[in-house]
C-alpha cells in the first residue's frame, strides 16, 4: 500500500471536515438563541425582540446554508476516498447518517423555510414553534453525526461475521446510547452554544462601540452573556465527562493527552504542563497537581490509569490473539463448517483488528516477525506532543470562557455594556471559540489514531485505490471551492451586520439606533 495516498486521503477529508465544523457551532447555537430572542418576544409582546430575532435569524440563515453546502461533499468522500472502510462498516455506520438526512435534516431543513417566510402568516406562539423546530432538527443532525463518530470511537453494539468478511449491527440500541457518543454530543453542542454567544456578544459589542443599535446590541448581550455562562460551564463539565467516558474505551488516548508514560500509584497525578519528550519516552519539567487525573479518570481515589508502555503491551498481546483469530477466519473461508476453527475464532474475534495493523507492514499477518509485530504494537501509539499541548490549550480557553461570560454576566446589570474595555474585549473574543473546537476535533481524531474504528479496522486500510495525482486534484478543487464560499460567506455576513437590524420599511430609531453614552 500507498502510505502517500492514505495520508492525503486523510489531509482531505480533515480539510473538508474543519472547513465545514466552522458552520456547524453556529448553526448549533445560533438556532436556540433564537428560541430564547424569540420566547421573549411571544411573552413580552415588545416589537423590538421580534427585531432582535429576525436580525440573528438572518445571520443563522447565511451560515445554515453554507453549512449545507460543504457538508455535503463529507458523505460522498465515504465512497470516494473511503470504499473499503464504507465497505467494511458501512451497515453500522451509515445508519445513524441515512436517519440524520431523514429525521434531522429534512425536519430543520423544512423549518428554515417556515421560519423566514412565515413571519407575517404565523401567530407569535405558531412561529415560535417553528423556529423551536429549526433548533430541534440542528441539534438532532448532530446527535446522530456524533452517534456515527462515537461508534467509531468506541464500536459497541456490532460483530465481525466472518461469512460476509463485513462488521454488522448486533444490538442497535446500544449503537445510540454509546456512552462515548453521548458524552461528545453534549460536549459538542454546548461548545456550539458558546460559540453563537461570543458571536452574538462581539458583534453586539462592535455596534455599541460604533454607537449604532445600541437598545438591540444591549439586549442581545444579556441574553448571549447568560446564554454563554451556562454552556460555558457546561462545556468544562461535560468535558470532564468525555475525560471518564476514555478511561475504559479509550485508555492510549487518555495516556497520551497526559503524556502518561508510566502507570501510576493511584490516584495518578494531573500534569498541568511540561515537554513531552517521544525519543526519551519521558516528560520534563512536568507541573503536576497530586490524585487530580485519578478523580477525573476513575472518579475514585483507588482506580488505575494505564500509562503508554503498560498500553503498548497489551496492544502487543492482542495482536498475538489476533493473528490466532485471522487464522481462524481463513480457515472458514475455506471451510465453514469447521467447528474447531469456529470456536477459535469466537474466542479472538474482539482482537481480530489489532493482528490487522500488521498489514502494513506484511501481506498476511501470520507471516509477521516478532520485529514487526513489536512495530505494529508501538503503532497504536498517538502524537504524544500534539495530544498534550491540544489539550492544554483548549482547556485553557475553556476556563477563559467561564471567566469571560461571567464578567458579561456581571456587566449587564453593573454597567449596562457602557464600558469600553470590555466592548473591545467582546469583540476580540469572536474567533476564540472557533480555535477551541477545531483543536478538540483534530484532539479527537489524532487521538484515536492509528484507527479509523477503534480495534476494529485501522485507517491505512480503509482508504479506497487511488492515484496521488487524483487526490491532489480533489484536493486543490475542493480548496478552491470552498475558497471561494468562504469569501462568499465573509461578504454575505458582514454585509448583514453593516446594514444592521434595520428592515426596508423601517426607520432606524424603530431598529435602536442611539448613541453611546460617555462613560
Amino acid at each position: 500500500m500507498d502510505m502517500a495516498v492514505i495520508e492525503l486521503s486523510r489531509l482531505q477529508f480533515a480539510l473538508t471536515a474543519m472547513y465545514h465544523f466552522l458552520f456547524v457551532p453556529l448553526t448549533l447555537g445560533l438556532s436556540f438563541m433564537l428560541v430564547v430572542m424569540e420566547s421573549i418576544y411571544v411573552i413580552t409582546k415588545r416589537p423590538i425582540w421580534r427585531i432582535i430575532t429576525r436580525f440573528w435569524g438572518k445571520l443563522f440563515g447565511i451560515n445554515f446554508v453554507l453549512g449545507v453546502a460543504t457538508g455535503l461533499t463529507m458523505e460522498f468522500e465515504f465512497g470516494t476516498n473511503w470504499a473499503y472502510y464504507a465497505h467494511y462498516v458501512g451497515d453500522i455506520f451509515g445508519a445513524p447518517l441515512a436517519i440524520e438526512g431523514l429525521m434531522a435534516f429534512f425536519l430543520e431543513a423544512t423549518m428554515v423555510g417556515v421560519m423566514f417566510f412565515g413571519w407575517d402568516r404565523l401567530s407569535r406562539v405558531q412561529h415560535l414553534l417553528v423556529t423551536f423546530g429549526v433548533a430541534l432538527g440542528s441539534n438532532l443532525s448532530a446527535l446522530w453525526i456524533l452517534i456515527a463518530n462515537g461508534w467509531m470511537q468506541n464500536p459497541v453494539g456490532a460483530a465481525f461475521n466472518p461469512e460476509t468478511m463485513r462488521m454488522e449491527v448486533t444490538d442497535f440500541a446500544a449503537v445510540l446510547f454509546n456512552p462515548v457518543a453521548q458524552a461528545k454530543f453534549v460536549h459538542t453542542v454546548s461548545a456550539g452554544y458558546v460559540c453563537a454567544a461570543t458571536f452574538v456578544m462581539g458583534v453586539s459589542a462592535w455596534y455599541l462601540l460604533k454607537g449604532k443599535y445600541t437598545n438591540i446590541a444591549r439586549r442581545s448581550m444579556m441574553v448571549a452573556s447568560a446564554f454563554g455562562l451556562a454552556s460555558a460551564l457546561s462545556v468544562v463539565i461535560l468535558g470532564d465527562e468525555s475525560g471518564y467516558a476514555l478511561t475504559d474505551n479509550q485508555k492510549m488516548k487518555l495516556a497520551s493527552i497526559e503524556a502518561m508514560w508510566e502507570t501510576e500509584e493511584a490516584p495518578a497525578a494531573i500534569t498541568l504542563i511540561g515537554l513531552p519528550d517521544v525519543e526519551a519516552k519521558t516528560t520534563h519539567y512536568a507541573i503536576k497537581l497530586p490524585y487530580v487525573m485519578g478523580i477525573i479518570g476513575t472518579r475514585s481515589l483507588t482506580g488505575k490509569i494505564e500509562g503508554i508502555h503498560e498500553l503498548v503491551l497489551n496492544a502487543d498481546a492482542r495482536i498475538r490473539s489476533g493473528i490466532i483469530g485471522y487464522d481462524a477466519v481463513e480457515t472458514l473461508k475455506r471451510d465453514r463448517g469447521n467447528m474447531a476453527a469456529r470456536a477459535t475464532f469466537e474466542a479472538h474475534k474482539r482482537d481480530i483488528g489489532y493482528a490487522l495493523l500488521l498489514k502494513r507492514y506484511v501481506a498476511d499477518p501470520r507471516q509477521a516477525s516478532e520485529q514487526q509485530i513489536l512495530k505494529a504494537a508501538a503503532d497504536t501509539i498517538p502524537n504524544v506532543p500534539v495530544m498534550f499541548f491540544l489539550f492544554r490549550f483548549m482547556a485553557g480557553l475553556g476556563f477563559a470562557f467561564i471567566a469571560y461570560f461571567a464578567m458579561a454576566f456581571y456587566c449587564a446589570s453593573a454597567c449596562q455594556f457602557s464600558k469600553r474595555w470590555f466592548l473591545k474585549l467582546a469583540f476580540a473574543m469572536i474567533p476564540l471559540p472557533w480555535l477551541a473546537i477545531e483543536g478538540g476535533w483534530v484532539l479527537a481524531e489524532i487521538g484515536r489514531q492509528p484507527w479509523a474504528v477503534d480495534g476494529v479496522l485501522p485507517t491505512f486500510l480503509g482508504a479506497s485505490s487511488l492515484t496521488i495525482g487524483q487526490i491532489w486534484a480533489t484536493i486543490i478543487g475542493f480548496t478552491a471551492l470552498y475558497g471561494t464560499l468562504a469569501v462568499i460567506e465573509i461578504r454575505l455576513m458582514l454585509a448583514s451586520i453593516r446594514k444592521g437590524p434595520i428592515e426596508h420599511h423601517q426607520p432606524a430609531a424603530a431598529a435602536g439606533f442611539a448613541p453611546l453614552p460617555a462613560e
